[in-house]
């Protein structure tokens, strides 16, 4: 019996190609697009899952200044770790981790440089669980100078020899030995925490690192003991916070915890998050698998539209085989096996598509999904799976459906099958293009904001400017390079800052004593900068005057911002800014304020413009310079930076990045969203278009005798095409009403995690229903035209 439900189900779809390629095609897509999503989706919350203690990041919550405008950062204190613990039995241990780029190892005249290795408490190998392949994981880190590296830096080193008790050389601020005393296998990918070796924190403790109360510039982990209450744990957060913190700066940071194996996905709204490997908003992963399953829906959808549609021609079947004794279940059970064949056809087609997209979605996510198809059979039993759930799906109600005929009246003819059903395909096209033009709208916009974002005047200027990295070595012959690249007429200034625009920012406590009041106390960001910093970047100033050069000048100077200078005048509201001019301020040693910069975005267009300050001070060394060239010849001003560069520092690699670069590193997230989402609305059009297709052929072909009629009658092609096509377009236009809102309540609810958006306009909804109408319209008008000028004499001979 199984063999005949086979053949019968393989002959239906054999005979009707069309509607069988369609419905093919259409699920594949869908299956295709479900596939590549979960398996991102999968990927994305794999992160982090193969630690097994419960281990929790402590974040901060700063406030800058007085008007409680906060900020979370993934950063922490020195003593915040030892200290947490000795006062909380909930803590069981913790580790901190400071993390260096580019870090210069050598051993017998070989020279690597690491991409990022971590100083990290001996404790960090019993926390996480990464591999030790060689060593002690408990002791390998607890003595100064020790190190432990992972295979791939061990092979750059050493070769295929052995790297146990081998000691190598770091050449940075002083010239640092350690000696391996272990080996650990490869990092995976789908950890947050990415290094190329661990480093003994106590190498470089100093003393002042032990009272730092107030300098965030590392990351602590905490493993709490099981069945940990962590929200009553944070609530004693603030009283030790006043404890440690001097005065009442306490009052400006929060603290609380956050589960590893949320960061990954769950600290969009978290700053200064350096170790978070690909990180990437939740809510986005979200999005993507709401989409997908829009898409696979659609594509079920188009299936059950097409079955009931073409219910007539199945009905003569039905019948005949309930007269000579089929039963109800037996038809339902064979409608139901040609579903999921079909179901398991698109299975094939819908791996070969996966395969053919997973390098270009490999490429845009920066991931490395594969298809594990010939590795996992969890994988494969769930496709499976799946398919057939999909194929049950999508034929459970044309299978009902055709097999409750009542074999009487349809050999009779006394019912017209199919017609009482239109009601239902109605609703399922017009869903399907309210999908689609929901869709259309959102990828507009997402690419309106993406665009805006990219192109909005920041407040400075950054065209035709290289950014070119410093590391402790290369900073202390800054002034060197400056002075060689500063008399080429392909550049036209040269500066330095410790950090890069576009980037967060750090922050810090700072002082400020007016001319007639008591000192205060405030948080907000710095920005440590080359006197020449406002002139290359062209930042303007709202009062006072740049940064001096004069070397006499007594005392350090200080420009903030009109964000700052609003907060420094909170008490006096109508008095000027000018002034602050003079006042002292400061926040390791007191100064004075000499200018006041206009407003700028030095972060992402995601945040508001915040009080911050810059001061001119190069004794801690610069981290970035900043070279502006002139246009017309690009690649003889790059090459002459090099040339200067490899003159200067020919142990060290030329690496630079021009800033625009960096701020489409800086949105690259937001791009990611846009092109994906952007793809999905066009799998969704693509295949409500397939199943307008069906519908359409399936209407021409049921009305070719009244077209015959028509055009006997004197009827134009034009009339004809319109005739078939009015009532889909109604369909289409009923999805824009239904989409319009449902867009116009998403986008601007998505608009508001941006302090600067674009507004909601109304021609974006016109131009994305348009498009739907013209879409469903050539669509349709396919077949219409091909059915308008058939000529009427064969559709009408048999009359």
């Amino acid at each position: 019996m199984i063999k005949n439900y086979f053949k019968i189900a393989w002959r239906n779809i054999w005979k009707n190609k069309v509607f069988s390629t369609i419905n093919i095609v259409g699920l594949a897509v869908g299956m295709a697009a479900f596939m590549v999503v979960m398996m991102f989706v999968s990927y994305e919350k794999s992160f982090d899952n193969f630690h097994t203690k419960n281990i929790y990041r402590l974040n901060e919550v700063q406030t800058i200044g007085q008007q409680n405008a906060t900020q979370k950062v993934a950063l922490s204190m020195f003593p915040m770790g030892p200290s947490l613990k000795q006062e909380f039995p909930e803590i069981k241990s913790f580790t901190r981790v400071n993390w260096h780029q580019k870090y210069q190892m050598t051993y017998d005249n070989k020279r690597v440089f690491l991409p990022q290795v971590f100083f990290v408490d001996s404790t960090f190998l019993k926390i996480f669980d990464f591999k030790v392949l060689r060593g002690d994981k408990v002791t390998g880190l607890l003595k100064p100078h020790t190190a432990m590296i992972t295979e791939e830096t061990a092979q750059k080193l050493f070769g295929d020899a052995d790297p146990i008790g081998k000691v190598i050389n770091h050449y940075g601020d002083d010239t640092t030995t350690f000696t391996v005393t272990g080996v650990l296998a490869n990092v995976p990918k789908n950890s947050q925490l990415q290094f190329d070796g661990l480093f003994s924190f106590s190498t470089i403790y100093k003393p002042w690192m032990f009272n730092n109360w107030g300098g965030n510039w590392l990351n602590t982990y905490l493993e709490l003991a099981p069945g940990t209450n962590v929200a009553a744990l944070e609530k004693k957060f603030p009283a030790y916070l006043k404890r440690h913190l001097q005065g009442d700066s306490w009052k400006y940071y929060q603290l609380f915890v956050l589960p590893l194996k949320d960061v990954h996905a769950n600290s969009a709204d978290i700053g200064l998050d350096y170790i978070n490997y690909q990180k990437f908003d939740k809510k986005s992963t979200r999005l993507f698998a709401i989409i997908a399953l829009i898409v696979l829906v659609i594509a079920c959808v188009n299936f059950i539209n097409l079955s009931t549609a073409r219910s007539a021609e199945r009905a003569k079947e039905v019948g005949i085989r309930k007269s000579i004794g089929a039963h109800r279940f037996q038809l339902a059970i064979q409608f139901l096996g040609e579903t999921i064949l079909i179901s398991l056809i698109a299975l094939i087609l819908a791996l070969i598509l996966v395969e053919l997209a997973l390098p270009y979605i490999n490429n845009l996510s920066e991931r490395s999904i594969t298809l594990p198809i010939f590795s996992s059979l969890g994988f494969i039993a769930t496709i499976f799976a799946g398919t057939v759930f999909i194929g049950l799906i999508s034929g459970i109600y044309p299978a009902i459906y055709l097999s409750s005929f009542q074999a009487v009246k349809v050999l009779k003819g006394s019912i017209q099958v199919g017609k009482n059903k239109s009601s239902l395909r109605n609703v399922l096209v017009v869903t399907q293009f309210a999908s689609a033009i929901f869709l259309m709208i959102a990828t507009i916009f997402v690419l309106k904001q993406l665009k805006f974002m990219q192109n909005q005047d920041p407040g400075y200027n950054r065209d035709q400017i290289v950014n070119i990295p410093l590391d402790g070595v290369t900073s202390k012959k800054y002034s060197l390079l400056k002075d060689e690249l500063s008399g080429n007429t392909l550049i036209s200034g040269v500066t330095a800052s410790q950090d890069v625009l576009g980037s967060h920012l750090d922050q810090t406590g700072v002082d400020f004593k007016p001319a007639n009041g008591p000192k205060q106390q405030f948080g907000t960001t710095l920005l440590v900068v080359d006197n020449n910093y406002l002139d290359l970047y062209k930042i303007k100033l709202a009062a006072g005057k740049n940064f001096s050069t004069d070397k006499t000048q007594n005392g350090r100077q200080y420009i903030i911002n009109e964000a700052l200078a609003k907060e420094l005048l909170k008490d006096h509201p109508k008095a000027p800014m000018s002034s602050l001019l003079g006042d002292q301020f400061g926040f390791d040693s007191l100064g004075t304020i000499t200018g006041i910069a206009k407003n700028f975005n030095f972060n992402s267009l995601h945040y508001k413009v915040e009080p911050m300050f810059m001061v001119s001070q190069n004794q801690w060394g610069f981290r970035d310079v900043s070279v502006k060239i002139n246009g017309g010849n690009t690649k003889a001003a790059i090459a002459f930076i090099k040339s200067k560069w490899d003159s200067l520092y020919p142990d060290y690699p030329f690496e630079y990045q021009f800033l625009d670069d960096h701020f489409n590193e800086v949105y690259k997230a937001d791009n990611q969203v846009s092109q994906i989402v952007g793809i999905l609305a066009g799998l969704t059009i693509l295949i409500s278009c397939l199943g307008l297709f069906g519908l359409a052929s399936y209407s021409a072909e049921k009305r070719v005798k009244e077209i015959g009629v028509r055009k006997v009658l004197g009827a134009s092609v034009q009339n004809i095409v319109m005739l078939l096509a009015s009532n889909f377009i109604r369909l289409v236009l009923i999805a824009n009403l239904i989409a319009w809102p449902l867009a116009w309540w998403a986008m601007n609810k998505w608009l508001q995690d941006f302090a600067y958006r674009i507004n909601i306009q109304w021609w974006v909804f016109v131009l994305a229903g348009g498009a739907a109408i013209m879409i469903a319209f050539f669509t349709v008008s396919f077949q219409s035209v091909k059915a308008a000028v058939a000529n009427p004499v064969k559709s009408l001979r048999s009359e």
